[in-house]
This record gives C-alpha cells, structure tokens and sequence, in this order.
C-alpha cells in the first residue's frame, strides 16, 4: 500500500474550498463519488497515488497532493536486492569507513528521530551499500561492507516494527538475519531475534516472545549488548505472564550483566547497551508486573532521564519512564497518574509500537472512575497516531 502523508485529507479540503468547490462539485469534475472524497478528506480512506495525481490535475494543485502520497514500497524485492548483490559480487572499500560512520549516526539518532523521519535516512544509506556491493574488493573489505547492510537491515526492520509496518518488518528482518549469517555477525543474528521478541511481546503473543528472548541470549557473544538487551526483554515478558518470580529472576541477571558496566562513547547508540537503559528497564517490568516497588523505580527512571522536565537527551525513552509512573500509580493515585500519561503522550513521543501502553494507563485509569479520565481521554484522542499507510487511527484504548 502507498504511504499517505496524514495531512493529505486536510490539504485535499483547503484546495477545494479555496476553489469554491462542494465535494459533489468537486465529484462532478474528477468522476468520483461525493462519499469516496468525503473519507478521503477525513482520513477514512487513503488515496492511491493515481488517485492523488488525478485530484491535483482537476484542481490544479502542481503535485502538491501527489507529493503527500509516496509509491508502493516493495519490501521483500528491496530486501532480496540487497541479498542478491552479495552473493553475485566482490565489494570495493573505498568509502566502507564513512558507511560504518552513517551506520552508528543512523543507529544513535533512533533515540531522537521520529520513526517516520528516520526511515527515508536509512533506506537511502542501505541503497548506497547495495550499490558499492557491485563493486570490486578484498573477501575482508567485502565482509565489513555486507555486516554495515545488516545493521542497517535490522535497524530498518525495528523503524518498520515502531511504525506497525509488519510484512515490511517481516522482510527486513529476514534479509538481516541472513546478511548476519554470511558476515559471520552473530550479535546481529541475536538483534534480529530480540526485534522480533518484541514485536511478539506487543502483540501480546507473550510464549513466542519468550522462546526468541531465549535464543538471542543463546546466540549473542556474553555479555554483549544484544545478550543483555535480550536478558532485559525476557524480564518484561515474564512480567507480562505475571510470574514474579522469574522476572525478579530475570532482573537479577540482569543486574549482574550490567553491574559495573562502563557507558559507551555513545551512549544514545540504539546496538550499544548503555546502564542507565537497565533502571529504565527495570521500572517497565516492575510496573507491568504489578510490584509495589515500580513507583520508586520509575521516578528514578525518570529523574535520569529527564531530570529538568524538556524531554532530556532521550525524549522518548523519558515518555515511556512517564508512562511506566503512570500505570504504577493509576490505582491508588489516579490525578497524579492521568498527569503524567498525558505530560507523556502530548510530547508526541509514543511511537506507534508503544501506543498501546498509552491506552493500558488510560483504561486503568478510567477503571477508577476518577474524574481525571475524561481529560487523559481527551489527550489520546488529539495525539493518537495516524497509520500512514491507511491513513487509520491506530491504537485502542482497549488494550488486553
């Protein structure tokens, strides 16, 4: 499906009342239903990038609906093409220092970029790889270049999974997982197994989340980043199946992992496990898992993080620590807790992917029957995120 700008139905709108044109009026001059333009102009439908082009001809729009309607993306031929210029060519090394650059600039901005915004950068450095791939070079040069392509491969794959694009993340995730393997790059194998663990653990298939936490920890080197990243999902998995037992075991390990554990040169690398990442870590599997201890845990999170309230260096790992405070104190403190959830969603920070956890504090919330709700309520409504692929809402309150 093509990728609709969500300013596409309101943009159609102003042309046409700038035209003096009612949407029959309209109908009339691009043979097209009143009610097909009435769901485009709200966002019901989505335009197909034919239908935009024909709309800006009939109301002389210069391209500018076109420009909000991106073409089709192919996912599994653009993940297929990658793959089949490694197995057909050697690789020049030339420029393979400044790709390796552009991986960890790409991977440290997933901290801070929108996921809409970042995948446009890494889809065109993947392109760039695939073109040096028809190059000429050593087996060395070679292996360096195809292990850049899987870290941008799995990155590309978890920007699909935050923006619930998911044969797009299937596709990527399996060309990563075999860049991974013909790099001889078991960390990366290990990453694409915790991407997926966690797309399982939002789709609420908790079992299968459990089994990939397994085999990353399994596959990736001892005490990497993706081993330790996978420790920390297994806790919030158990977390979610509700036996405190093992997530507090599953804590533990990780706190053994991460004790004394120095903090990157970049800390904000998305592929490099930085301390501070296990309190946030912790304050998410202790409120999910119903522990009177989430509170303190948050708040310290959260004091980390953001400690003069603007967003702090990681904006949206400090909107989860909110929401994280949220759901712990949305039983016994519902004022407080609809407070913060809305300070966290309204930044506009939640990502499609974690909508969801916005609606689970809303819905405890309105569960109180505290008076607050209808405020929170009205925050997720203005700030719930469009899919731009349909065009549709996403996210519902009614989360399991």
């Amino acid at each position: 499906m093509p990728h609709v700008d969500p300013r596409f139905g309101a943009r159609l709108r102003v042309l046409r009342l700038s035209r003096g044109l009612s949407l029959r009026a309209l109908g009339q001059l691009a043979h097209r239903g009143k009610s097909h333009l009435h769901d485009l102009e709200s966002g019901t439908k989505a335009p197909t990038p034919d239908t935009a082009a024909h709309l800006d001809r009939v109301l002389q729009a210069g391209g500018t609906l076109a420009s909000l309607v991106a073409q089709p993306v192919d996912h599994d031929a653009e993940a297929e093409d990658l793959l089949a210029r490694v197995r057909a060519s050697d690789v020049s090394a030339e420029t393979l220092a400044r790709i390796e650059v552009g991986v960890d600039d790409l991977a440290s901005a997933y901290a801070t970029t929108a996921p809409a915004d970042l995948l446009p950068l890494v889809r065109r450095h993947l392109a760039y790889v695939g073109r040096l791939l028809d190059g000429r070079g050593t087996l060395a040069q070679r292996r360096r270049l195809i292990v850049a392509g899987g870290w941008l491969t799995v990155l590309r794959a978890t920007v699909h999974v935050d923006l619930q694009h998911r044969s797009a993340a299937d596709a990527h995730l399996a060309a990563a997982s075999r860049l991974a393997l013909e790099g001889e790059h078991p960390e990366i194998q290990a990453w694409c197994l915790e991407t997926q663990a966690w797309r399982s653990l939002i789709e609420h298939d908790h079992r299968w989340a459990l089994d990939l936490c397994g085999q990353a920890q399994r596959i990736a080197p001892r005490r990497s980043s993706a081993h330790i990243q996978a420790t920390a999902q297994e806790a919030r998995v158990w977390a979610r199946l509700g036996d405190v037992r093992r997530t507090r075991q599953a804590l533990d390990r990780l706190g053994r992992l991460t004790a004394n554990l120095p903090v990157p040169e970049r800390a904000e690398h998305h592929y490099r496990y930085d301390p501070t990442k296990a309190l946030a870590y912790t304050a998410t599997t202790l409120a999910w898992a119903g522990d009177p201890a989430a509170e303190q845990a948050a708040r310290v999170a959260l004091a980390e993080l953001d400690p003069h309230g603007d967003g702090g260096y990681r904006p949206r790992r400090s909107a989860s620590a909110r929401l994280d405070l949220a759901l712990a104190l949305a039983a016994g403190q519902p004022d407080e807790a609809s407070a913060v959830a809305a300070e966290a969603i309204s930044a506009g920070r939640v990502v499609p992917s974690n909508w969801w956890r916005a609606g689970e504090v809303l819905r405890r919330i309105e569960r109180t029957g505290a008076p607050e709700a209808a405020a929170l309520r009205e925050v997720y409504e203005a700030h719930r995120p469009v899919d731009r692929h349909s065009g549709q809402w996403q996210g519902t309150a009614d989360t399991r």
